[in-house]
C-alpha cells in the first residue's frame, strides 16, 4: 500500500517565498545604503575610513565591482528557490535561513557604516563571515540541482565568502587605524595582514575540497590591494609584491587540493 509523502514546512512555498522577499529587501537596502542613488558612498562614509587609500589593506576602488556579480548571483539564487528542485532539496532547506541571514547582515553592515560606527561594522562583518563559513559547510552536502545549483549556490556564495574574507581584514584595519593604532599603518603590519588572510583563504580551499569561487574572490581582493599600493599614501613595492604573491597562492591552493584528490 503506497503512502503519501509527508509534507513538511520546508517542502511548501512558505520558506522559499520568505527567502525571496527577504533577499529582495536586503539587496535593496544594501543598494540604497551604498549611496548608489545619491546618498553617501561607502568609501566616503565614516569619515572616509573605508576609502581606497585609508589603510595598507584597503583594496583599490574597482575591486568593489565584484558586488555586482555577487548580488546578481544571490538574486538568481533567491528566485531559483521557487522551483520544485530547490523547494524539495534537503541541501537548500538547510541553506535558506543562513542565506537570508547573510543578506540581512550584509545590509546591516552597510547601514552601520553609514551611521559612522566602525566598531559596529567590525562586529557585523565578523558575524557575516561566521555565517558564510557555516554556509560553506552546508554546501558540502550533495547537490540535487545539477549545474544550476552549482552556479547559483556554490558559485554565488563562494564568491560572497571569498570577498567578505578580504573585506573583514580591510574593515578591521580601518577600525584600528581610526582608533589611532599607528602600527596598522606600517608596512610590516600590512604584510602581516596579507599573510594571515592568505593562510585563512588557503586553509579554507584545502578544507572544502578545493572550491574555486572563494579563491577567485579572495585573489581578486588581494590583487586590488596590490594595485592600490602602487600609488597614494601607502605606496609600497613590498606590499605590492606581498599582495600579488598572496593572490597567486590563494589561486594555487584549490588547484593543489584537487590534484591531491
Amino acid at each position: 500500500m503506497s503512502q503519501t509523502p509527508t509534507r513538511t514546512l520546508g517542502n511548501t512555498w512558505l520558506l522559499p517565498v520568505i527567502t525571496l522577499i527577504g533577499a529582495v529587501f536586503a539587496i535593496a537596502a544594501a543598494f540604497l545604503g551604498s549611496g548608489a542613488l545619491g546618498g553617501t558612498p561607502i568609501n566616503q562614509a565614516a569619515g572616509g575610513a573605508l576609502s581606497a587609500d585609508a589603510t595598507p589593506l584597503a583594496p583599490a576602488g574597482p575591486a568593489f565591482s565584484i558586488w555586482s556579480v555577487i548580488y546578481l548571483g544571490l538574486a538568481a539564487y533567491a528566485l531559483w528557490q521557487l522551483t520544485r528542485t530547490a523547494r524539495t532539496s534537503p541541501r537548500q532547506r538547510s541553506l535558506r535561513p543562513w542565506a537570508l541571514l547573510s543578506l540581512l547582515l550584509n545590509a546591516a553592515w552597510i547601514w552601520t557604516v553609514q551611521l559612522g560606527s566602525l566598531i559596529g561594522s567590525v562586529v557585523v562583518i565578523l558575524a557575516l563571515l561566521a555565517v558564510l563559513i557555516r554556509i560553506m559547510y552546508i554546501l558540502g552536502a550533495p547537490r540535487t540541482g545539477g549545474v544550476v545549483e552549482q552556479v547559483l549556490t556554490d558559485g554565488a556564495f563562494g564568491l560572497y565568502f571569498g570577498w567578505v574574507l578580504v573585506a573583514t581584514f580591510a574593515n578591521t584595519w580601518a577600525w584600528l587605524a581610526d582608533l589611532g593604532v599607528d602600527a596598522v599603518q606600517e608596512i610590516p603590519a600590512g604584510v602581516a595582514g596579507i599573510v594571515v588572510a592568505t593562510v585563512v583563504a588557503a586553509a579554507a580551499a584545502l578544507l572544502d575540497g578545493g572550491r574555486v569561487a572563494p579563491a577567485l574572490a579572495t585573489a581578486w581582493g588581494l590583487a586590488w590591494i596590490a594595485v592600490g599600493r602602487t600609488e597614494g599614501q601607502f605606496e609600497s613595492p613590498v606590499l605590492v609584491w606581498a599582495a600579488g604573491i598572496a593572490a597567486a597562492v590563494v589561486l594555487l591552493a584549490p588547484a593543489l587540493r584537487r590534484l591531491r584528490r
